[in-house]
């Protein structure tokens, strides 16, 4: 039996946003990669007119904050 329920350690963060995308009921999500390892998802669909509400994660904790974005809620999760 495994210990971990992970692929492996340096895809994790990678494997887990896809997951997230993949399972999610809205269609409007998009991923953003930059460079030095910044990794966005964002809706597609914000209304310009309105404050974009958006959270940081990171310190190891990425993407907790992914499963957030979707109308009402995060325009993105970094």
């Amino acid at each position: 039996m495994a210990d971990l329920i992970l692929n492996n350690k340096e895809s994790f963060v990678m494997d887990s946003i896809q997951g997230t995308l993949y399972t999610s009921t809205l269609e409007n999500l998009t991923f953003l990669d930059f460079e030095n390892d910044i990794k966005v998802v964002a809706r597609n669909d914000w209304n310009k007119d309105k404050v974009a509400l958006i959270c940081g994660g990171g310190s190891g904790h990425e993407p907790a904050h992914a499963g957030f974005v979707g109308k009402g809620m995060l325009t993105a999760a970094v």
